[in-house]
């Protein structure tokens, strides 16, 4: 998909950096590849976006910024804090080549921050401090984990696996939606309105 850029800059870069990794994952995110796509020498890529670290903290700075657009939704604050732990494992499987690029250079952090923090501020409008709040954090964060670590694993390249016995057939959204919403029930007080 090449194509000619009559005016590059640094966001059509990024945009289409991000547009290789989704369409072919993150092995094809290569300087050379990148300057293929957009027409260009690699030198240009390099002076627009600098290092291939950069360019990786960029897209995964632009896709952190996607996820953290999606509105909070519910009437109760109970409804408001799963929504939320909900964005976080959602967005980390909607577009999964974006998660394993961050995963794979350790920017993980950068690309689910602002998710967290928005859990963390729905679970400090409920009424959680201190101990409560780290203990409901960590939980909500545990059952997230464990599940993005279940859903996004590569089974066909383990055929092998018993794992993959123990959960073909299960339906790991439904599973973790109600296995989240379990944990919220357990640490935010019931009948407790939100702040919007």
């Amino acid at each position: 998909m090449s194509k000619t850029v009559t005016k590059l800059d640094r966001d059509e870069v990024v945009f289409v950096a991000r547009e290789l990794v989704l369409r072919e994952g993150p092995a094809a995110l290569s300087m050379r590849r990148l300057a293929t796509e957009l027409d260009v020498g690699t030198p240009t890529i390099y002076w627009h976006v600098g290092s291939r670290d950069e360019l990786v903290a960029a897209v995964v700075d632009a896709q952190a910024e996607r996820l953290a657009e999606r509105p909070i939704e519910g009437r109760t604050a109970r409804d408001r804090v799963l929504s939320a732990a909900l964005h976080i494992y959602a967005g980390a499987v909607e577009e999964r080549a974006i998660t394993s690029l961050a995963h794979q250079t350790g920017t993980s952090g950068r690309l689910l921050a602002r998710l967290e923090a928005a859990l963390v501020g729905e679970l400090e409008a409920a009424g959680l401090r201190g101990a409560a709040l780290g203990d409901a954090v960590r939980s909500i964060l545990v059952v997230v984990t464990g599940s993005l670590v279940l859903t996004l694993r590569d089974y066909a390249s383990r055929p092998d696996d018993r794992d993959h016995a123990l959960w073909s057939g299960c339906d790991l959204d439904a599973l973790t939606t109600d296995t989240l919403r379990a944990v919220v029930h357990r640490h935010v007080p019931p009948n407790k309105r939100s702040r919007s």
